[in-house]
């Protein structure tokens, strides 16, 4: 009995939820029929229409899609600002193949990890938690990080060339090579 009465309440919620939703999303989209209708001085519709509902979902897309080109430069900008070292890095992978075939992936990204910390000259955390400062990160890309799984946990690369950042606290960036 008390889980059909949760499971009602439940379908309530969600059918209200929903009314609202659509109930929104007509409104929006009605607004700019209208706008359109008035620019061109007549009020023909257009011969293909498409379901509100979609319309919608069209136009979210679009606005979202501006907001992240608008985003981009400015945390570029932003990057290139505190950046102190910048370097090159053609990262030796081909040890991470004697290890068995379901660890060899895993084993890839630790010495990525631990090249990077050796050539950037990151101190290691043994040597900060005594001075309790705060402790310099190693940041991994998502495109580095796709690049080094694209083959599945049993063939990762022999080699990656990475683009490695220092930034004002100490943090390092790894990026791709542009041209990889």
């Amino acid at each position: 009995m008390v889980k059909e009465e949760k499971e009602l309440e439940d379908k309530e919620v969600k059918e209200e939820t929903e009314t609202e939703v659509s109930e929104e999303q007509l409104e929006t989209v009605e607004e700019p029929k209208a706008e359109e209708a008035e620019k061109e001085g007549t009020k023909e519709e257009a011969p293909e229409e498409k379901p509100e509902a979609v319309e919608g979902a069209e136009e979210k897309k679009e606005e979202l899609a501006e907001e992240k080109k608008a985003k981009k430069p400015k945390e570029k900008a932003a990057e290139e600002e505190e950046i102190v070292e910048e370097k090159f890095f053609t990262v030796p992978l081909g040890k991470a193949w004697i290890t068995p075939p379901r660890r060899r992936a895993p084993r890839a990204m630790r010495m990525l990890k631990f090249f990077i910390t050796k050539h950037m000259k990151l101190e290691s955390r043994k040597e900060t938690e005594e001075e309790e400062e705060e402790v310099s990160r190693l940041i991994i890309s998502n495109e580095v990080n796709l690049r080094m799984w694209s083959r599945g946990i049993e063939k990762p690369p022999r080699k990656i060339r990475v683009r490695a950042a220092k930034d004002k606290e100490g943090n390092v960036t790894v990026y791709l090579a542009e041209g990889d």
